[in-house]
């Protein structure tokens, strides 16, 4: 294999290599364009002759949409959790079958389009169609794959821009009012799923969070909570990540969870030291009847055979979290405040989550401002 350069242009130049079509044997002509000094043009003409002769390199020319996704996902991987990794190579995997053979430059934006419809009617593997929220993840990926594309020039512009994400539809949420929370308390009292219950009622925590807690994490003279951490389970096991928001954050603690974190602590040390074991400051928070880690799904499950059982109200091990938020603001905590304790990136998508607690503060702040509006015009008159 040849290459050599030409330049078109000062500081521009066409990068020619002499290919071989395995199948016919004829040789053929492929052009790259560059910028840059002449000797960066020769240094990256031999770079792609490396890189054609040992299979790496993309022809924008030939190569398919499955193997550039393919190609992107290595690259991502070092840029992403180990859980997105997983989540995005679904919705590859979901991708592939509908427009995987078309050769990556002549994709077009109909295709796409026929193929989120085709998604949502019949699915992939098992032949079912997937939620609309699948769909809008295959959406996002494409846009972040086809944009990379732009940026590596195998492509003159993205075609998912030219097409809509699936319509999806928010998940309600089911909110428990402080009397359900306390039953939810008062029944999971000696069950293995009560601390976590309690960290996600009264501190708002994730599963994930509440499955990476620590000792260490945890100040009960000073009442206060910092979340240093959260659990990520992928197919590969469990690992320990920076919270969702990225930052670390501290949550005041209410004294009825102080009093119950000082009791489960003893109880968990003497079960710890009756299997030979000293609790430390490294020891998780939570731990299962069998004191183990808790792992996030492990807790979800355990926590819906808990409710079934109870015959207590249906809701999602997350919605204790959406629950102490809406408790805090029903209650007139400032949004800010609520905001830092959920550790949400911004107070906007505080008050988008739990806009349903609005039409009552309204009512309430109303009350507030006719009151203090009276006792002013009544002082007035005195």
């Amino acid at each position: 294999m040849k290459g050599h350069i030409r330049e078109r242009s000062p500081g521009r130049w066409a990068i020619v290599i002499d290919v071989r079509d395995p199948q016919t044997g004829k040789r053929k002509r492929r052009w790259r364009s560059f910028k840059g000094t002449k000797r960066e043009a020769q240094t990256r003409c031999a770079q792609l002759i490396a890189e054609l002769e040992s299979g790496t390199n993309i022809d924008p020319a030939r190569i398919s949409v499955a193997a550039y996704l393919d190609q992107w996902l290595a690259h991502m991987r070092t840029q992403i959790s180990p859980r997105s990794y997983e989540l995005y190579g679904e919705s590859i995997a979901n991708i592939v079958p509908h427009i995987g053979h078309v050769v990556l430059s002549k994709l077009r934006p109909d295709a796409i389009a026929v193929m989120y419809a085709a998604a949502l009617e019949r699915g992939g593997q098992r032949g079912e169609g997937l939620a609309p929220s699948s769909v809008k993840m295959m959406h996002g990926v494409l846009v972040q794959a086809f944009r990379q594309a732009v940026k590596w020039q195998l492509i003159g512009r993205n075609p998912v821009d030219a097409v809509s994400a699936p319509r999806v539809e928010r998940r309600q949420m089911r909110v428990l009012d402080t009397d359900g929370a306390a039953a939810y308390l008062a029944a999971a009292r000696g069950h293995e799923v009560f601390v976590p219950i309690m960290l996600g009622v009264l501190c708002g925590l994730r599963r994930g969070e509440i499955a990476a807690l620590r000792w260490q994490d945890v100040n009960l003279d000073a009442g206060r909570l910092a979340v240093t951490g959260s659990m990520e389970q992928t197919a590969a096991g469990v690992r320990r990540k920076a919270p969702k928001s990225g930052r670390s954050r501290v949550i005041a603690l209410p004294a009825i969870a102080i009093e119950e974190l000082r009791r489960h602590r003893l109880i968990q040390a003497e079960a710890l030291l009756r299997i030979g074991v000293r609790q430390s400051d490294d020891s998780p928070v939570c731990l299962r009847a069998n004191l183990q880690r808790w792992r996030p799904l492990d807790l979800s499950n355990r926590f819906i055979t808990f409710v079934k059982a109870a015959g207590l109200p249906r809701v999602r091990f997350h919605d204790l979290r959406h629950s102490h938020a809406t408790h805090l603001l029903m209650a007139g905590v400032h949004p800010k405040v609520t905001q830092e304790r959920l550790g949400h990136s911004s107070i906007m998508l505080t008050m988008d989550l739990y806009s349903h607690v609005l039409p009552a503060m309204q009512d309430e702040a109303a009350k507030s401002i006719d009151a203090a509006m009276r006792a002013a015009i009544s002082k007035r008159r005195e």
